[in-house]
């Protein structure tokens, strides 16, 4: 009997496999290559959107450490995957695009939903190329899964004409059985002379701090880092998307910096550590705008040290010392050098840091008090995020959206144990990607407790993904703040010009009607006592749970913004020695 040789879309599924792709975040097409997948075991996680799960996909990636496979149709739907590779590219978070084009034939004649792909993918994508023929399917996937997990990872996209997948595939004279689906794929380190260089640089500093990104997530890095801390002694203060990098109950660590330095913020009285830094030692950060508030944190005296496995980004926006490697592998090496050197004058300087660090968290939660116990309607966030706070464990996974629900995160609640999650879209920081980061998580752990915060502006761009949601059995739980406004809108246009436009209200929704009509639980809470019954009874519940607090219009967080415009102008307490 003569063997059917399979086709190129069941090659190109074959080839996901050997990758150890298990799901799919897709909507049915490229129909051959979903229905090939399906039929050897990999689920397809049906989104409602592309833009979504392009975002599904990049949660997938932050919790698994797995490269993600997304697929689209071409066309619109390959446009709306745009702003989720954009945001993965500069998150270098790594995802592979499977992108439908039309029949080879047809190009150049207008055919439905033709589009220039390559021209498209640009400026979102690291590598983007078209399957040339059936011979090389092997060779392509591979590359896609290379491009998207090698060096500074970000999203590859792989251009699959229809009528290619239909053809029979040509065997390739050279098997390929390599397995490229996890990140990072290369641990590179620098030069050993580098890396003793910099170990003595830091024994000999009086200040030491350290600025831990997004890239201090990197596979090993926050246990290498947790490691690094101890040791020699230094203070630990992350970005935005570095929060959770280090255990912030350690008498070390600093908490999240950048732009939130408001009056009732940790930042207001933590920051006087980094403004006296000698030496700076950035991990996996790109220093950009939000980092850094505006770049006006790094004090131009310092010395800077950047680890980082992009070459371009080490100097971008300050000179600095270059460590090029892989971050958990630079930091262990760079703990190996440092217990060769003789580190007592980091551990004289230890209590005293530790003491300013302890004083430094008791003045924030002092000046938060009035706002964590605040105890009359509508709620405010700080509220919610202290009896959250009460509810969480190391392993909880705490997902926000853009904007103020990123602050709320990072600003308000404490990271429990070095990598612990709390995922935001901080690349370009697009408004609705919150619940499908949220869902990707959940899929990538499904026994992992998951929190989305989201306000009701940024849910509205996502809420068609609830019945997603209940159809695919993710469970998780929905926090919508719903303040009936945009809240960064109304507040930033009122700091910069004194009004606000007619955009920035909302008509009424009621959103666990909408959560309940998709089939999930939806709870509304309207006052303070409320909140831990609903949070506690959603987080040990088996369903997709909706909690919808009416929050205060008004509360914003303490960023720099509004020190002085919103915020009363409060002068700087006394730096505690």
């Amino acid at each position: 009997m003569t063997k059917i040789a399979p086709t190129v879309a069941q090659m190109i599924a074959c080839a996901l496999k050997r990758h150890g792709v298990e799901v799919i975040f897709g909507q049915s097409l490229p129909s051959a290559v979903i229905l090939a997948a399906e039929a050897i075991g990999i689920r397809q996680i049906a989104y409602r959107q592309e833009n979504m799960g392009g975002a599904m996909a990049d949660g997938y990636a932050r919790v698994s450490g797995r490269v993600p496979v997304v697929a689209a149709q071409n066309g619109p739907a390959a446009t709306l995957l745009v702003p989720p590779l954009a945001e993965a590219l500069k998150a270098s978070i790594p995802i592979v695009a499977l992108v439908q084009e039309i029949e080879r034939h047809q190009v150049d004649k207008n055919a439905f939903q033709e589009m220039d792909h390559v021209a498209l993918f640009a400026s979102c994508a690291k590598w983007t190329r078209r399957l040339s023929g059936a011979d090389r399917v092997d060779d392509c996937v591979d590359a896609a899964f290379i491009a998207a997990a090698s060096g500074r990872p970000g999203p590859a996209v792989l251009l699959l004409p229809a009528d290619l997948l239909r053809e029979a595939a040509t065997s390739s004279a050279v098997s390929r059985n390599a397995s490229y689906g996890k990140f990072p794929l290369d641990r590179s380190r620098p030069a050993q002379a580098n890396i003793e260089a910099v170990a003595r640089l830091i024994a000999e500093a009086r200040h030491p701090v350290v600025m831990a990104g997004g890239g201090a997530f990197s596979q090993d890095a926050p246990a290498a880092l947790a490691r690094l801390q101890d040791l020699a002694a230094l203070p630990v203060f992350t970005t935005n998307m570095g929060k959770g990098a280090v255990d912030e109950h350690h008498p070390l660590s600093c908490g999240v910096l950048g732009a939130l330095v408001g009056p009732a913020s940790l930042g207001r009285h933590s920051r006087a550590l980094l403004a006296e830094a000698d030496l700076i030692l950035q991990i996996g950060t790109r220093n950009n705008q939000n980092g850094t508030d505006s770049w006006r944190l790094v004090p131009p005296t310092a010395r800077l040290v950047q680890i980082d496995i992009d070459p371009q980004e080490i100097g971008r926006n300050y000179e600095a010392i270059r460590l090029v490697g892989d971050a958990a592998e630079t930091i262990s090496a760079l703990t190996e050098a440092l217990r060769a050197l003789d580190l007592s004058s980091r551990a004289k300087a230890r209590p005293a840091l530790e003491s300013r660090i302890t004083e430094a968290w008791r003045r924030f939660e002092a000046a938060r008090a009035p706002l964590t116990r605040h105890n009359t309607s509508p709620v405010r966030p700080e509220r919610v995020m202290a009896e959250l706070q009460t509810l969480l464990t190391p392993d909880t996974i705490v997902v926000a959206d853009a904007s103020y629900s990123s602050m709320w995160i990072v600003g308000q609640l404490r990271g429990m144990a070095p990598g612990m999650r709390f995922l935001t879209p901080r690349g370009l920081a697009g408004l609705g990607w919150g619940l499908p980061l949220a869902m990707g998580a959940k899929v990538a752990k499904p026994a992992a407790r998951v929190v989305a915060l989201v306000g009701d502006g940024g849910f509205a761009h996502s809420w068609a993904e609830l019945e997603t949601m209940v159809r695919m059995a993710i469970s998780l739980t929905v926090v919508v703040l719903n303040n009936g406004v945009l809240g960064y809108q109304k507040d930033a246009e009122t700091v910069k010009f004194g009004a606000y436009t007619t955009a920035c209200h909302f008509a009424p929704v009621d959103h666990t009607a909408i959560a309940r009509a998709c089939g999930c639980v939806g709870v509304r809470v309207e006052t303070p006592a409320e909140i831990v019954p609903a949070l506690r009874n959603a987080l040990q519940g088996e369903r997709p749970t909706l909690i919808e607090i009416t929050t205060d219009p008004d509360a914003h967080p303490a960023i720099s913004l509004y020190d002085g415009t919103l915020d009363p102008a409060v002068a700087p307490e006394p730096v505690v020695v």
